[in-house]
């Protein structure tokens, strides 16, 4: 288990501080239904990610493991093609990162956050944190170095219990200050908006980037 943790935690560290999961909660945490839609949120990011992997677990958690003790072929080609997904991505996120003079774009959803209910803020969390293509990647590259690490069915949900909630500590830490400091928060989470917002393509480009050179040399030493 200690073994499927420390495969999948670089992982799950990627996903921790993706920029726009972290900009829509801080957005729903200055609209009029803060503290409800903060913490819908939250359960939708955590509901998504541990739906991905649990499903990639129940998978290929039982066959990425062989007898004798080797990793199936299969399971190296499925790792390179995320990680070769990963580099695409990185790429493209690089080469559509505004200029040092250009205001970010901001997502036609994002202007919608005000009026959420916090069933659609359950959703968006649940979206994004598992359906979303970036992240959709890097959980399925997690959960299958998980899998690729422990064959014991327990030992590979506990791992992506704290795969889940490392994952998840980038949308908790905002909501966790909006209700420890309630209205003083506002400026500190408008600064980190702002940041988030301002940076989001060069911190996914660099995330994607080292992430999928790992999960493609995993591929590689498998294939290989």
């Amino acid at each position: 288990m200690g073994e499927a943790i420390g495969q999948s935690l670089p992982i799950a560290v990627g996903v921790m501080v993706s920029p726009m999961p972290i900009v829509a909660v801080v957005l729903m945490l200055v609209s009029a239904r803060a503290r409800s839609n903060g913490v819908a949120f939250v359960l939708g990011w955590v509901a998504g990610i541990a739906a991905v992997g649990s499903v990639v677990l129940l998978l290929v958690g039982d066959a990425a493991g062989a007898d004798d003790g080797a990793t199936p072929v299969w399971v190296g080609l499925l790792k390179l093609a995320l990680g070769l997904g990963l580099l695409f991505l990185a790429v493209k996120q690089w080469r559509g990162r505004p200029g040092s003079d250009v205001e970010p774009v901001v997502p036609k959803w994002m202007a919608a956050i005000e009026t959420f209910t916090p069933v659609k803020a359950f959703g968006l969390a649940f979206l994004l944190g598992g359906i979303n293509p970036k992240n959709l990647l890097l959980v399925v590259a997690g959960a299958t170095a998980i899998a690729n690490a422990t064959g014991a069915r327990g030992d590979q949900f506990v791992a992506l219990a704290v795969f889940t909630v490392v994952a998840s500590i980038g949308v908790i830490l905002p909501v966790v200050l909006y209700l420890v400091m309630g209205d003083r928060a506002a400026q500190l989470l408008e600064r980190m908006r702002a940041w988030m917002l301002a940076n989001n393509a060069v911190i996914m480009s660099v995330l994607l980037l080292v992430l999928g050179t790992k999960v493609v040399g995993d591929a590689i030493s498998v294939l290989v």
